[in-house]
Parts: structure tokens; C-alpha cells; sequence
């Protein structure tokens, strides 16, 4: 009988001690998973707080260089051209801006692929594109690394095509006239913030130019209405003001 009660009590004290083996177990496996929930809480809190923080700046100032493919003439091969791009924005809200631009673009105007005309330079000459552009500028992402923005400008540009030429005018070799006509572009700024206020930008863009052939130049012709011109530019962005 007391051999039985014995048993009895060593089985119960083995039942116990696992229930509270597992009852400690199940005590931490609370714990831990609750400690989890609240990393990834506070994780996502932190990632909250930076986007907001991000993109409540008011103004957005830019610069860099970049890359264009531009035809410099009529009958002329598009030439390739480096970049400068500064610009600056005014944050109306979180989302929509207005943005200031002036971009310059360098290159060498293909004039030995011109065969029409009556004169052949040694070298290529060199011109030059100042665009003037304001517009508006629209976020449609945000994230805490990462930002999408499309932008749509108008605007001037001012050419300078026969400054290099040695002389010859811009109807002697088939070049552009120098003048300043209307322009605009569209584009979109892909941004990787490094901080709140600082950021990598990527920009493909394309701009449209109106230059126009010498009305005295009849051997270059046709004169042409528009020049779609395809580039990238790159640079850094810093932002900074409150939106209130």
C-alpha cells in the first residue's frame, strides 16, 4: 500500500515537473514572440517617422551633370553632349512642387556628315544649349529609400552654334542660327535618400528645342519645327524647411 503511494507520488512529481518544464517553455515563447511583434513595431515606427521626416521638407535644391543626344542641324548626325542641370523646388505639400531649372549642354556639331553644304571644316565646332525652365514637379512614391518624381517644364533655350566656326556662319555649315526659342521638357528624378535632407538622383529626361536653320540658308534646308532630344542627368538633392 505505501510502495503504491509512493509511486503514485513519484509519477505526480514527474507529471509536475513537466507541466512546469512546459509551462516555462510556453512562458518564453510568449516572451520571445512578443518581443518580435514589438521589434517589428518599433521597427516600422522608426521607418514612419523618417519617410514623414523625409518628405516634409518645403524646398529641394538639386545639381549635377549629365548626358544629351542632340541634332544640331537640319542634314546634320546627332552629336553627343555633356550636361549641367541646377535646379530648385518649392514644395506646395508632400506630393506637388514647383521647380526651377538651368541646364547647359556642350558638343561638337557633326558638320563632316554634312555633304549638302559648300564648305568642309577640318574639325567640328563647338555649341552650346542653355535652357530657362520652370514647371511643376509630383511625387507618386514615397518610400523611406526611395522616391519617384515626374516633372513637366517649360521654357527658353538659348543656342550658340557658330561661335567655334572660324568665321563661317551658321549658313555656311549647316548649323542651327543662334537665337533663343521656346523649349519644354518632361522627366522623371528617381532619388536614393541617404538621409532625410540628402539624396543620389538619377533624371531621365527628354527636352524639345524650336531652333531653326538661317532664313537666308537655302542649301541645308528642310528648316526644322522641333528637335526631340533624349538624355540623363545625375547629381545630388538636399532638401531641407518644414512644410507646416
Amino acid at each position: 500500500m505505501f510502495g503504491f503511494r509512493s509511486s503514485v507520488k513519484q509519477v505526480a512529481g514527474v507529471l509536475l515537473a513537466g507541466l512546469m518544464v512546459s509551462g516555462a517553455v510556453a512562458v518564453q515563447a510568449q516572451v520571445t514572440h512578443r518581443t518580435r511583434r514589438e521589434s517589428s513595431a518599433n521597427r516600422k515606427a522608426r521607418i514612419a517617422r523618417t519617410t514623414a521626416e523625409t518628405y516634409s521638407h518645403r524646398f529641394e535644391v538639386a545639381g549635377g551633370g549629365g548626358y544629351m543626344r542632340f541634332k544640331s542641324g537640319s542634314l546634320l548626325q546627332k552629336n553627343n553632349e555633356v550636361t549641367f542641370w541646377m535646379s530648385g523646388t518649392y514644395f506646395l505639400n508632400q506630393k506637388l512642387g514647383i521647380i526651377g531649372e538651368v541646364r547647359g549642354a556642350y558638343g561638337n556639331a557633326k558638320i563632316a556628315n554634312n555633304l549638302g553644304s559648300p564648305v568642309t571644316l577640318p574639325f567640328n565646332p563647338q555649341i552650346s544649349e542653355y535652357p530657362f525652365l520652370g514647371g511643376i514637379a509630383y511625387r507618386v512614391y514615397a518610400k523611406e529609400k526611395y522616391a519617384v518624381t515626374v516633372t513637366g517644364e517649360g521654357g527658353a533655350a538659348l543656342g550658340k552654334f557658330d561661335g567655334d566656326a572660324k568665321g563661317f556662319r551658321s549658313s555656311d555649315i549647316g548649323v542651327w542660327q543662334d537665337a533663343t526659342k521656346p523649349a519644354f521638357a518632361v522627366g522623371a528624378n528617381f532619388d536614393y535618400n541617404f538621409y532625410p535632407n540628402l539624396a543620389f538622383r538619377v533624371s531621365p529626361t527628354y527636352i524639345a528645342t524650336f531652333f531653326r536653320l538661317d532664313p537666308t540658308d537655302l542649301t541645308h534646308g528642310p528648316q526644322s519645327t522641333i528637335q526631340n532630344n533624349f538624355g540623363v542627368n545625375v547629381g545630388v538633392v538636399y532638401r531641407f524647411g518644414k512644410i507646416r
